[in-house]
């Protein structure tokens, strides 16, 4: 893990030593030009962090992040990359060292044919917070529309964990109307230090949707997902049925609704009873011509978080990211998670971020941040999880040319 991080340290300081070149056509046949998007940027931030628990303390935080589409419509490859190193300056070292985020995506477009695969890897210091590597404070761009990858940690802690999930999916267009999607996934969570419940996860579902117009359309969706835990003698299966109805609204405005039974049984029913409950997942986003929000709630049950053997989560997500002026920028973000475990207990855990960026010309950023945390819990309390406000304040500097188009 560290020699990868070491590798994608090298590769953005050279990056960013050399100046953005465009590759010459190449002779032959025309066809007609791809054009791909690159964007890269290395951050510094400095943080103060507040805490009723480990006192206060500051951090420094180097990071970089580098986005790749390859523009091509019927061989789509995106790659967004994200990571650092969270150092400890003063005060009780506090979910301090390396983390990284690495999502690959790969696909294959036909006239009615739709693949894609993709990869989904991030080791972390602390359960993910905002913005793509997860890390409060570390300068990158946060709120928005969109609703990112989800994370399996719904529990807030400060421990070291990896976290993966490869999937893949076959889009099938039946004909102009309706469309069929079949898909697959295998995730797993790890605690590096043991102190958690490492959890696998296998996922299959389908779905099958109808358009009636380009505004309107409903979707059957069905889902069957497995949990296991490695040295544990016990496991869940969980299947849901789901009826979904999306709108576009206008070209700015978008709604996606969708509803339905969720069957839970276990291996083990005097642990976890086979039960009955409803799963739910809806969205709104917003675009605006300098900007963008968006609101979500998902309900589920989920593979309990390392902490829990299973759960119900209820998650509440806005975002919102405005450009002032040219130059000037401003991002919210809010989430409030709810997971109840199937033996007992409840967690609930919260955090709102605001972010202000400024850039000074072509190449370089500057920003500030604040964060709050909060969390309470009724399970037996482990000391990696969060329990009390933490706050986290947090300015700094960035690298960080525009976006780069190359043909």
């Amino acid at each position: 893990m560290k020699a990868t991080f070491i590798i994608f340290a090298l590769f953005f300081t050279a990056f960013a030593a050399a100046p953005a070149q465009v590759v010459p056509a190449a002779t032959g046949p025309r066809e007609a030009p791809v054009s791909a998007n690159l964007h890269y940027s290395l951050r510094y931030a400095q943080t103060a962090e507040f805490t009723d628990y480990q006192g206060n303390f500051q951090s420094g935080i180097a990071s970089a992040d580098l986005d790749y589409a390859n523009g091509n419509p019927r061989h789509p490859f995106t790659v967004k990359v994200g990571g650092g190193y969270d150092a400890n300056i003063s005060g009780v070292a506090y979910a301090t060292g390396p983390f990284q985020h690495v999502f690959v995506s790969d696909g294959f477009v036909a006239r009615k044919w739709n693949i894609s695969v993709s990869d989904n890897e991030s080791f972390m210091p602390q359960s993910p917070i905002e913005g793509f590597s997860g890390i409060a404070g570390s300068g990158e761009p946060i709120g928005g529309s969109g609703t990112p990858p989800a994370s399996t940690q719904s529990i807030l802690t400060n421990t070291h964990t990896l976290n993966n999930s490869v999937s893949g999916e076959v889009e099938r267009r039946l004909n102009f109307d309706t469309t069929m999607v079949l898909g697959a996934s295998s995730g797993l969570l790890r605690f590096t230090s043991s102190n958690g419940i490492d959890t696998d996860q296998q996922l299959a579902n389908g779905q099958l949707t109808h358009s009636f117009n380009t505004r309107n359309s409903v979707s059957g969706i069905y889902s069957f997902s497995h949990y296991t835990y490695p040295g544990l003698n016990f496991a869940t299966d969980v299947s849901s049925a789901e009826f979904s109805y999306t709108r576009l609204w206008t070209r700015h405005l978008d709604t996606s609704v969708s509803a339905g039974p969720q069957w839970l049984s276990s291996s083990d029913s005097a642990t976890v009873p086979s039960s009955t409950g409803i799963a739910a997942n809806a969205t709104l986003n917003y675009k605006m011509h300098f900007g963008s929000a968006s609101v979500g709630y998902l309900r589920g049950i989920s593979g309990g978080s390392g902490y829990l053997l299973g759960a119900e989560v209820d998650t509440v997500t806005a975002g919102f990211s405005r450009d002032i002026q040219r130059d000037l920028s401003v991002g919210f973000t809010g989430s409030f998670e709810r997971t109840s475990g199937l033996e007992t207990g409840v967690v609930d855990a919260k955090f709102a971020g605001a972010q202000v960026t400024k850039r000074l010309g072509r190449y370089i950023v500057i920003f500030a941040n604040y964060t709050a945390i909060d969390q309470s819990s009724s399970i037996p309390v482990s000391a990696n999880i969060l329990t009390s406000l933490q706050q986290v304040a947090g300015f700094g500097v960035a690298y960080s040319p525009r976006e780069i188009h190359l043909k």
